[in-house]
């Protein structure tokens, strides 16, 4: 059930009403009886929580397993570059003396 903003037309008292969709507008003010206008609300902000709201919560087992196959050959390739030795790099530099 929505809740209605109201401003009273006679003293400005500004109220909250929860009603049901199918009730009809209030008429009169609880503060002073006079008339009431309904007032054109903002809404409630939407709180997306828990999964289900991203593409990839959709997808299907066989999509899912593919990505992780292909990541995993993607992180076995880059581990495979980085460990190969550099033969760029003349033996007996400072950086391998200081190791010793």
């Amino acid at each position: 059930m929505p809740t209605y903003d109201y401003e009273c037309l006679k003293c400005s008292h500004s109220f909250e009403a929860f009603q049901k969709m199918t009730d009809k507008p209030l008429k009169k003010c609880p503060e002073c009886g006079g008339k009431v206008k309904r007032l054109i609300g903002a809404g409630a902000g939407v709180i997306f929580k828990g999964s289900g709201f991203y593409a990839t919560d959709y997808r299907s087992k066989d999509y899912t397993e593919k990505a992780k196959k292909e990541q995993s050959e993607s992180k076995s390739e880059s581990k495979s570059e980085s460990s190969s030795p550099k033969s760029e790099k003349p033996s007996g530099t400072k950086s391998e003396k200081s190791k010793d």
